[in-house]
């Protein structure tokens, strides 16, 4: 069996074997760093997805594939003359050691705390902000929120904009203030759609689902997550009903919505 360092040898070879101007891939040959980014995105869904599934036995090859992402980018990184797949970890390694002062105390991979000393997480946290607003300065950002990525999904970001601001001293002291803006948000929704002002009914509903985010902060609620379960909890109840519909030989479109409604109170209880 090969070691370590003789696989990531082995998948670069391959990498650079699928991009040869000759003999390589067609369509590896065709892609850019901006093409590949939708294919990036699906790999990591699809490793999520193996995850909420508990399906571990596929888990590493959904892990392999979003691997091969990062190999792809190395390789254009490398021909472009940009970096390449050692720099990318070189600077992963310089970047875990620096913001882990309480695991590597000299700043190098093989320093070793004292294992008497017990970290306190919030200094750690404190000192893990202090690190990240560093490296956004050397980046060139002011903003303490210029480096939460703007294609993240709507509701992670949204968590994650509020949740740095809040890190910073900007947030409501307990519950009891988000509950009063989502209350405030909502009669301003129903004050844009007393007016039937579509643009306003969209910036209004936004806010809503904003303050909901925020909502579920304060509660110690991860609303991504949140959403995602019942997502899948009104699709298991759904088919539920396509599949009692079709016992007796009708289809959604047309059944009554009084027998969708009791169809649909059956599947609560199934699928509870």
């Amino acid at each position: 069996m090969s070691d370590n360092k003789s696989l990531l040898q082995d998948l670069l070879y391959l990498m650079r074997r699928l991009r040869d101007p000759e003999t390589g891939c067609p369509w590896d040959l065709k892609q850019t760093f901006a093409t590949i980014v939708p294919f990036t995105l699906e790999e990591v869904y699809e490793v999520v997805d193996t995850i909420e599934r508990e399906d571990y036995s596929h888990l590493k090859e959904e892990l392999g594939d979003l691997l091969f992402q990062v190999v792809f980018y190395s390789q254009l990184g490398e021909e472009q003359g940009l970096f390449n797949f050692e720099q990318v970890v070189s600077a992963l390694t310089d970047k875990l050691v620096s913001r882990h002062p309480h695991v590597f105390p000299e700043g190098t991979l093989h320093s070793q705390r004292d294992p008497q000393e017990n970290p306190n997480e919030q200094d750690i946290k404190q000192n893990w902000e202090r690190l990240k607003q560093g490296e956004r300065q050397d980046k060139g950002r002011s903003s303490i929120l210029d480096d939460i990525p703007r294609a993240l999904p709507a509701l992670s970001r949204a968590q994650k904009l509020q949740k740095r601001a809040a890190n910073h001293g900007f947030d409501w002291p307990d519950s009891g203030g988000v509950w009063n803006k989502l209350h405030e948000e909502i009669d301003e929704l129903k004050a844009a759609l007393r007016e039937q002002n579509q643009e306003c009914i969209e910036d209004e509903l936004g806010d809503v689902l904003f303050t909901t985010v925020n909502l579920g902060r304060h509660l110690g609620v991860d609303t991504e997550l949140a959403l995602r379960n019942a997502s899948k909890k009104f699709e298991k109840r759904f088919q539920y009903l396509e599949e009692k519909l079709a016992e007796s030989g009708e289809e959604v479109v047309n059944t009554s919505p009084q027998r969708l409604d009791q169809l649909w109170r059956e599947a609560k209880l199934e699928t509870r």
